[in-house]
């Protein structure tokens, strides 16, 4: 029998709606690029990287360099896009715009870094063949188009050998820019101009490395120098003027990869270097200050065209990621969330620029009406490793294109992310830290637990990705998006407790916690229980048993409930002394001390593994999360079921054990889906409200390939 929950609840998940509707932008579809691939490819690495639209809006077009084609999209309905194929370049496509019915494809064709060559290839969109193509005599990077589609303009980097010298300039042959008219929607190619770049920056001022070009309304090109952290402003007239980005000094960051979320670091005189370029009027441009060889400042900036800094993001970029849950700490002692691309376009008479990063897989939405004081309306989430996007006011749109495919490894695919612009409010995030007194970073959420005296108010746990860090986080779930007021950090001997892998958590009735941890034998982490108190000093560190350790695998408790005097553990998968098929629910009664197990039939195992990730407690029943290790369509099993508490009856470990019947009650992939993103394959968390209410929540690895999304949602009342 499936049981079903009431959707009343959901309505909790929206606020009302102002008498004047604030406009937002909400994801609306996920395209695969794999499912462009002809059938004999769809399992290859594919690349979506840098995407534009026909005039029209109805088609999209990106460039995958992996696959060496573009790839095309139908648009028509943004919510139901469709692939229209891909066309194969003879050669890495690095970046694509659309004049007229064409799509102009900059082409790299070099044979070695010193000797450098490429095209531009045009290619009829309607037939899908290539009609015309211009050589551009170096490897270009990134094409932009006039606004009026007058002329394009490419440049041609002639990228470095990072692996000589430790990549360091010069590196011969030097840069250029390219200039070529258009003409009845093609280019002249016997008219192209090819500007020098040479002796204009500080550093290596011999070998110029163009990285990303835009043009404005009266013609005038913006061209980052990035290597070289040096910006070029060419006129309609072909007059240059250039000068340095500059360097910041950036405080209240992470600087350390050590499994921490500190945002007390700070970097000193770094170099912008500056990847991406946007126009934000006729006067103004803005840049992401990725950097690449000795730079990157975390951070976007607007300068006027005459080179004078109008205004610097400073660290506010990075700790609105790390509010939402997107900081990638593997990164840390890096360059951060790497602002990757920065993208105009009016809204409806609305300036608007979309700042991408690359680590953080999100886009933020910023109101840059006064160029001196953008406004930060919006995070969007995107895919792995966005690189590219494309505005479409007219229909309201935003694409972005992301190039990261971890297919190989199971994990997500390279995807083209549709964002639809409406009234309301945004879905996303579903939870942040905004508004604590010192920056709360977060992430890696693996167990969740209500409070029974509380409504609205949850407590979770992160998992070892934070190891440095153990921390029990304070939900309030009245609001959207729900709220991390407060961190607890887990200690032993008043220092964070190490050799922990915390997966679940429950309440103890006295102010403190119950954790189930995981362990790891090839890390030295045990499997166990932690009681802990309601400062999060350890009280009690309980191992288990010789009859479960010696078939003991890595994949050990994922989840706790406390009956009574017994603690239920959820373990993940199959030990060695599990039939096929069958996990056990594990339980240690805290007054005898006394351990037992029952049997648990897990689903049907398709291409991945079947476990369970989470176990809570609701009237007569124990609820459970289910799930398959799959993502995007290959998901098949997200999934919570029951067992009644009557039959949790834990019989001697080392002998037979009972197997209980269980109940499925709801599918969780609809639910996954309502972000308009791919199914994310880890729901880590369930609990259920002292009103019935069920919640849910998702573990974004600490944004190790991973999108970084979390998905904190209610999933209405559990009846």
């Amino acid at each position: 029998m499936i049981l079903r929950l009431t959707i009343g609840g959901l309505l909790a998940l929206t606020t009302a709606l102002p008498a004047l509707a604030e406009m937002s932008f909400n994801r609306v579809a996920a395209f695969a690029v794999a499912d462009n691939a002809p059938a004999g490819r769809k399992d290859a690495p594919t690349s979506a990287e840098i995407i534009a639209a026909t005039e029209d809006g109805m088609t999209l077009v990106y460039s995958d360099s992996l696959a060496k084609v573009i790839g095309l999209i139908d648009i028509t309905d943004p919510k139901a896009p469709k692939g229209l194929g891909e066309v194969e370049m003879k050669g890495e496509p690095t970046s694509v715009t659309v004049i007229g019915p064409n799509a102009l494809v900059a082409v790299n064709t070099s044979e070695s870094y010193t000797n450098p060559s490429g095209r531009l290839a045009i290619v009829d969109i309607a037939t899908r063949t290539e009609i015309a193509s211009c050589d551009l005599s170096g490897q270009p990077d990134s094409i932009a188009r006039a606004k009026d589609g007058s002329f394009v303009a490419i440049a041609i980097e002639n990228e470095r050998d990072e692996s000589l010298n430790d990549g360091a300039l010069p590196q011969m042959p030097a840069g250029y820019l390219v200039k070529l008219p258009v003409k009845n929607g093609l280019p002249d190619c016997a008219a192209l101009q090819r500007i020098d770049l040479t002796g204009l920056a500080a550093i290596a001022p011999e070998d110029p490395e163009p990285e990303f070009v835009s043009i404005n309304e009266q013609g005038e090109i913006a061209l980052m120098l990035q290597e070289n952290n040096e910006m070029v402003v060419v006129d309609a007239t072909g007059k240059i003027s250039h000068f340095s980005a500059g360097t910041a000094s950036v405080e209240g960051i992470d600087t350390k990869k050590d499994g921490r979320l500190d945002f007390t670091g700070k970097i000193a005189d770094i170099p912008r270097e500056p990847d991406a370029v946007a126009w934000i009027d006729g006067d103004h441009f803005a840049t992401a200050n990725e950097g690449d060889w000795n730079g990157g400042t975390r951070g976007w900036s607007i300068f006027r065209k005459d080179g004078t800094l109008v205004y610097d993001a400073g660290n506010s970029f990075e700790r609105a990621i790390a509010e939402i849950g997107h900081f990638p700490e593997g990164r840390a002692n890096k360059k951060g969330v790497e602002p990757e691309s920065v993208t105009f376009g009016d809204f409806g008479g609305q300036k608007l620029l979309f700042v991408g990063s690359e680590r953080g897989s999100v886009v933020g939405v910023y109101d840059v009406a006064d160029p001196a004081a953008p406004k930060l309306l919006q995070l969007l989430p995107s895919g792995i490793g966005p690189e590219g996007y494309a505005v479409i006011p007219a229909r309201g749109l935003l694409v972005s294109a992301n190039e990261t495919d971890l297919g190989e490894d199971g994990a997500a695919r390279s995807h083209v992310m549709i964002y639809q612009r409406g009234e309301g409010p945004a879905f996303y995030p579903t939870l942040t830290s905004v508004g604590t007194e010192d920056l709360i970073g977060w992430g890696a959420l693996s167990g969740l637990a209500a409070d029974p005296e509380k409504p609205g108010i949850f407590y979770a746990v992160s998992d070892s990705v934070y190891a440095a860090q153990p921390r029990i986080f304070t939900i309030d779930a009245t609001q959207h998006p729900a709220r991390i007021t407060g961190a607890l950090t887990v200690t032993r001997n008043g220092a964070p407790a190490q050799l922990m892998d915390m997966e679940g958590i429950t309440l103890d009735g006295k102010g403190g916690f119950w954790i189930a941890t995981e362990g790891n034998g090839e890390k030295m982490v045990p499997h166990g229980i932690v009681h802990v108190d309601a400062k999060g000093a350890i009280k009690e560190q309980i191992g288990l048993p010789d009859a479960l350790l010696r078939a003991q695998t890595r994949f050990g408790f994922e989840g706790i409930a406390k009956v009574g005097d017994t603690l239920w553990m959820a373990q993940q998968r199959e030990w060695k002394d599990d039939p096929k098929g069958l996990t056990k629910l594990v339980a240690y009664d805290t007054k005898t001390k006394e351990w037992g197990a029952v049997h648990y039939p897990l689903e049907p195992k398709g291409d991945g593994w079947m476990g369970l990730s989470e176990i809570t407690v609701h009237g007569d029943h124990a609820y459970v999360l289910e799930r398959d290790n799959l993502i995007g369509d290959r998901a098949v099993v997200k999934k919570i079921f029951r067992v009644k508490l009557s039959d949790l009856k834990p019989a001697k470990l080392g002998g037979d054990l009972p197997v209980v019947a269980k109940e499925e009650v709801r599918d969780l992939i609809p639910d996954l889906k309502r972000n308009g993103g791919y199914v994310v394959d880890k729901v880590e968390g369930l609990a259920i409200d002292r009103d019935g209410t069920g919640w849910i929540v998702t573990d974004n690895d600490g944004v190790d390939d991973s999108s970084g999304e979390t998905l904190f949602l209610s999933i209405g009342k559990v009846e």
